[in-house]
């Protein structure tokens, strides 16, 4: 399966051959056995160049999943059986560990020899620990569009709410409308956040283009929730802000037109380890 894989992307034999430092003799043997029992050539050679044939393309989009799935059961086995050592540092932003438990109680089963840390994350910085090694995981909401940092797995995902003062005008709504936000002003953040990532749970802009405009800069939630409280400003957030964040003068307002938001694990790209590949697949069997 691998020979095939690797030639199916290098189109060379030679090339092929020193990927998997075998000789391109035993590359050519192993391609026309699998021809032979397949009953149908694999890819058409001339002497300038090597192309996939029609029934090689079928095989390849079938059997690459199929593979990597395979090794996947492979290195989780002999993980296991290994054991991880070390430890495992996760950035957690508020409750949000809450609502992965699951994938926690997965990683230390399969792991008993691995220490796993949390530590909060803010989201004034949300990709600053993870850059500077302070973590090498980060749950984090998304999308995540940061050329050095690897997006993993999915595992939540959640609607968003506007948290106004009690007796604000939007206060008594059942539900408001990211247009309703165009008429006040919300919360602000640190420049170390992207712009395109606050966007995604507080916009810049309605859905019709309107401006919304910015006030106080906030760093830490707990700031977001004295300021609403004392009636200083108003701000989207995610909406597990109701299970965990209720407070005397905070009303929180289901926004019926917001996209949903998803939480992803992050990590840097140049720093996957043993560990972080662990820790991504217990969260994608946690979370099915």
């Amino acid at each position: 399966m691998e020979v095939f894989l690797v030639l199916a992307e290098e189109l060379h034999f030679g090339r092929t051959a020193e990927r998997l430092r075998i000789s391109a003799a035993r590359v050519s043997q192993t391609i026309s056995k699998q021809e032979r029992q397949i009953g149908a050539p694999l890819f058409e050679r001339t002497s300038r160049k090597v192309t996939l044939t029609p029934i090689g393309q079928q095989f390849l989009a079938e059997l690459r999943p199929a593979y990597e799935e395979l090794r996947r059961v492979v290195e989780t086995t002999v993980a296991v059986a290994r054991g991880h050592e070390g430890t495992l540092t996760l950035g957690i932003m508020g409750a949000m560990g809450h609502e992965i438990f699951p994938i926690l109680d997965l990683f230390r089963a399969r792991h008993p020899a691995c220490a796993l840390q949390l530590r909060e994350a803010h989201f004034s910085d949300p990709f600053g620990p993870l850059r500077s090694g302070q973590v090498d995981v980060q749950l984090t909401w998304g999308p995540v569009r940061e050329p050095d940092l690897a997006v993993g797995p999915e595992v939540y995902t959640e609607s968003s709410v506007l948290a106004v003062p009690d007796g604000h005008p939007l206060a008594a709504r059942q539900s408001v409308s990211l247009e309703d936000l165009a008429g006040y002003p919300v919360m602000a953040v640190p420049s170390q956040a992207p712009e395109y990532w606050i966007d995604a749970i507080s916009p810049f802009r309605t859905p019709s283009g309107r401006p919304i405009a910015r006030d106080t800069t906030v760093v830490t939630f707990q700031e977001v929730l004295t300021l609403v409280a004392a009636g200083v400003s108003i701000t989207p957030v995610h909406a597990h802000a109701v299970k965990y964040y209720q407070r005397p003068g905070i009303v929180f307002v289901p926004i019926h037109d917001a996209q949903p938001c998803s939480w992803y694990l992050i990590w840097r790209a140049a720093g996957e380890t043993t560990l972080v590949r662990a820790f991504a697949q217990a969260a994608r069997d946690a979370t099915g």
